[in-house]
């Protein structure tokens, strides 16, 4: 899984906050809310190898399992991997590979409210999800991933920063990653004491930017970004690719693109996308219902 207590190498913080950091300018491959569903996951990030204008950005190794396929882009799982669906460990575990093979720089996971249940657990009482059953150490090696800066709160791609729910006003991904890895060493110090629930609560109070859920229920208006209702953004938010918010198919409003559609199709065929963003481009690729692959490109404000 994600928070395996392997080795954790940390990523710096220009690399750790958006792709201007890396070399070259790879394209961005972005995918939100896999929820458990492995195999619609797959199959999503299967979409450019199936693709003919794009090179593959994991590939099926001997064993069947997804690998890095060694080609120049940046992979963003764009919050809530986990909870819902039938293999959550198995979608962890994927990422997990992925950017161990590809180097962390690579492979970025944006917090997204059940991620959140993994740092927070006694605030959603999610016990019968991956995020509300982890162990102790489960959840203390979790905190390393986001220490290190694996796991973070927004990334800035080439037009559009990736945050799991986004934000209405112009944000800054390097702040709200700082106040991240600033808030998880008090959540990882109390983790399996009495003070465990009352340092989960006093972080989402603290933090609201990031932990934030605008209401008792969460998706409010002044949620954070890993909260935040599609409906909330206006068409005068920033450029953002976001999830968490259910659509049938990938979304624009405004300057915002919704990527969340897993859910929506899964007892169907096709349906599943991935986003690639490059310099000049947001194309989505998505399944139809034979198999074959769409591809639809989003303009946005220059």
């Amino acid at each position: 899984m994600l928070g395996n207590t392997e080795a954790v190498e940390t990523v710096g913080g220009p690399a750790r906050d958006g792709v201007g950091a890396l070399a070259g300018t790879p394209p961005i491959v972005s995918i939100s809310d896999i929820h458990g569903y492995l195999g619609a996951g797959r199959s999503a990030l299967l979409t450019l190898s199936d693709h003919p204008d794009y090179d593959p950005v994991v590939e099926a190794g001997p064993d069947g399992r997804l690998r890095w396929a060694g080609n120049d882009y940046v992979l963003v799982f764009n919050g809530d991997l986990v909870d819902r669906g039938p293999d959550s460990d198995g979608v962890m575990t994927t990422a997990a590979r992925l950017a161990a093979q590809a180097g962390p720089e690579r492979v970025r996971v944006t917090l997204g409210n059940h991620e959140m249940g993994l740092l927070t657990p006694d605030r959603f009482g999610w016990e019968q999800w991956y995020s509300g059953s982890q162990s102790p150490a489960e959840r203390r090696a979790f905190v390393d991933r986001v220490r290190a800066g694996h796991v973070v709160a927004a990334y800035r791609g080439y037009r559009v920063t990736y945050a799991h729910a986004g934000r209405p006003d112009p944000y800054d991904a390097g702040t709200l990653n700082d106040q991240l890895v600033t808030a998880v060493p008090g959540l990882k110090a109390a983790i399996g004491t009495p003070e465990d629930r009352d340092a989960q609560l006093a972080t989402i109070e603290a933090y609201p930017d990031v932990f934030g859920l605008g209401g008792r229920t969460g998706r409010g208006p002044g949620a954070g970004v890993a909260w935040l209702d599609f409906t909330h953004l206006p068409r005068t938010a920033p450029p953002q690719v976001v999830g968490h918010t259910r659509h049938d198919n990938p979304t624009r409003e405004g300057a915002v693109v919704c990527q969340n559609v897993i859910r929506n199709n899964v007892d169907t065929d096709g349906g599943e996308a991935v986003l690639v963003e490059t310099p000049d481009r947001l194309v989505a690729l998505g399944r139809d219902g034979r198999g074959g692959v769409n591809d639809h490109e989003f303009s946005l404000p220059t």
